[in-house]
């Protein structure tokens, strides 16, 4: 059944984006393009990146927190934020370099 839906909307894309054509196709391309470019719309991207960063960091900073006591060496080394947080040692009872 998921094949015959995939050739099914292959080939409605394929119809309705031959009738739209090249010239429609770079219309869109180029109003797509204009948005992107629009000061309003970097600052807003720049905002929601910046939100998006800070929440990412506070949940990282709880994952850690909870989990950074509980895994092995092997795993913490490689995670920055579980060295800065814990950098004296850990509960396995040894002691990092």
């Amino acid at each position: 059944m998921w094949k015959l839906s995939l050739v099914v909307g292959v080939g409605i894309g394929y119809v309705l984006g031959a009738r739209a054509g090249r010239q429609r196709y770079e219309q869109i391309s180029k109003t797509a393009r204009q948005i992107a470019q629009d000061p309003r719309v970097q600052d807003a991207a720049g905002k929601a990146r910046h939100q998006v960063g800070a929440v990412a960091g506070k949940a990282a900073g709880a994952v850690a927190d909870k989990v950074g006591d509980r895994l092995p060496n092997a795993v913490t080394d490689r995670v920055a934020l579980f060295n800065r947080q814990h950098a004296e040692d850990d509960s396995w009872g040894t002691v990092r370099p």
